[in-house]
């Protein structure tokens, strides 16, 4: 999870797209280049350990675009794919 904020933070979408499951990988990743990411707050986890094959990520992170402070929280599922973690998908929180 922390290095997919990090690969938006610096503007690497090649990084989000090998990072992402190969059954839910979009064919690009457009990232807004206004878009400033700031922090990353990990919430809670479940599993995900060195033994697991899933893990569970609840995060808010939080970033400024058009000048105005915003944060997104989502709730991501991970697998692992030919032994590293893939982003599989996530649920937005409120």
């Amino acid at each position: 999870m922390r290095s997919r904020y990090t690969a938006f933070a610096v503007g690497d979408p090649d990084y989000l797209r090998r990072s992402w499951h190969s059954s839910r990988r979009p064919s690009t990743v457009d990232l807004d280049p206004d878009q400033r990411w700031f922090f990353l707050e990990i919430v809670r986890t479940e599993s995900g350990g060195p033994f697991d094959d899933t893990g569970i990520v609840e995060f808010v992170a939080h970033y400024r675009s058009a000048g105005k402070r915003s944060s997104l929280h989502e709730v991501s599922r991970f697998v692992r794919e030919d032994g590293a973690w893939a982003y599989l998908d996530g649920v937005i929180q409120p």
